[in-house]
């Protein structure tokens, strides 16, 4: 005889089955609506887009026109923005993950003296406030005269993002079996070759996750960059604050521009979408 199933158990069985799913669906397209809203918007003249909302679309398709997206290409300071945005992000999160890697091996793997001491240091930095740092790292940049330029807030990201990277990669890395480590030894394996053929590969999931965190936060700075960029490597997000504050009804370059500026980390979150959903589960199931 089967038995009774108490209501906790039969409500939990219905919302676990379709009904969840068609909810999760609603609000995923329920947080899609200002995505959709913005690239509808990029795609309109701005007579149309002071007449009506971006919705009109649906009904009059002849509204889309490519002139905004024409516009933006003209505009020389939207286009070195972006291509400052990529000269900041991309070599900001590439140093993170390899000095973070390779920093985080040490902590996990490596004695030397004062390990824990320094790893207890690197922890205590993930609760200092990038606000206190802006005016004294302003100084040091200005004496060393990096200060306004791209390496600047190259290395302002750097710093600040080593903490979290070292402690998230010295912690999964610290449980890789240490048999597996020992075998590799005992086959003549050196530190450097141990960490390339055996910790990385294994490290995959959570390096792809400590890089994409990494990425989308440099890409969607705004304080950092308005503080150590000028006008010649100021990225993009600067610029559109830029255009906001000069031109306020230039909205056929700010529309497109902001649609640009969100979509590409968009389109990198997606493409490794498994590797960062791996690597923030990895050690929640062993």
């Amino acid at each position: 005889m089967k038995a009774k199933q108490s209501l906790g158990s039969r409500l939990a069985e219905g919302v676990s089955g379709g009904l969840m799913r068609v909810f999760l669906i609603v609000i995923g397209l329920f947080w899609l609506v200002p995505t959709i809203g913005l690239l509808l918007s990029s795609l309109r003249s701005p007579e149309n887009i002071a007449a009506s909302g971006w919705w009109k679309v649906f009904t009059e398709p002849s509204q889309i026109t490519f002139d905004s997206y024409r516009k933006l290409l003209e505009n020389d300071d939207i286009t070195s923005s972006l291509l400052n945005t990529v000269w900041i992000t991309v070599p900001a999160t590439l140093l993170v993950v390899i000095i973070g890697s390779l920093a985080g091996y040490a902590f996990a793997w490596m004695e030397f003296p004062g390990r824990d001491w320094w790893f207890l240091g690197v922890v205590g930095l993930l609760v200092v406030p990038v606000q206190v740092s802006l005016i004294p790292i302003a100084e040091l940049f200005g004496n060393i005269g990096i200060f306004g330029s791209v390496l600047g807030v190259v290395l302002f990201h750097v710093g600040f993002g080593l903490p979290f990277a070292v402690f998230l990669l010295r912690n999964f890395f610290a449980e890789i079996p240490r048999e597996l480590l020992e075998a590799a030894r005992l086959d003549g394996a050196g530190e450097l070759r141990l960490f390339f053929r055996v910790v990385m590969p294994l490290g995959g999931p959570a390096i792809a996750a400590l890089g994409i965190f990494q990425f989308l936060w440099v890409w969607n700075d705004l304080l950092v960059a308005l503080i150590f960029s000028d006008s010649g490597s100021q990225p993009i997000t600067v610029a559109l604050q830029t255009q906001v504050r000069q031109f306020g009804n230039n909205i056929d370059v700010l529309a497109p521009g902001a649609f640009i500026s969100m979509v590409i980390p968009l389109a990198v979150f997606f493409a490794f979408q498994r590797q960062f959903v791996s690597g923030v589960m990895a050690g929640a199931v062993k």
